[in-house]
C-alpha cells in the first residue's frame, strides 16, 4: 500500500469518526449497531484496516448515511 492509500484510509477513519461522535456513539456502541468487533471499528477509524465495501456499507447503513458521504474526498 502506498501513502497515497494510507492517507485516503486515513480521512476515510476520521469522516466514519466524525458521523459516529455526532452521534454520540462509542465505537462499541457502533460495533454492536453493526454486528462488527468495536476493534475492527476502531482500525477502520485509524486507517490501519483497508476495509471492504460490503463492510463500508453495513457501517454507512447504521450511521444512516450514504456509502458516497464516508467516500467523497
Amino acid at each position: 500500500m502506498n501513502l497515497d492509500d494510507q492517507r485516503f484510509l486515513k480521512r476515510l477513519g476520521t469522516r466514519v469518526r466524525e458521523q459516529r461522535l455526532a452521534r454520540g456513539w462509542s465505537q462499541l456502541e457502533l460495533g454492536r449497531r453493526t454486528g462488527l468487533h468495536r476493534t475492527f471499528i476502531g482500525s477502520v477509524e485509524r486507517g490501519e484496516r483497508n476495509v471492504s465495501i460490503l463492510n463500508l456499507r453495513v457501517i454507512a447503513r447504521a450511521l444512516r448515511v450514504a456509502v458516497s458521504n464516508l467516500l467523497s474526498e
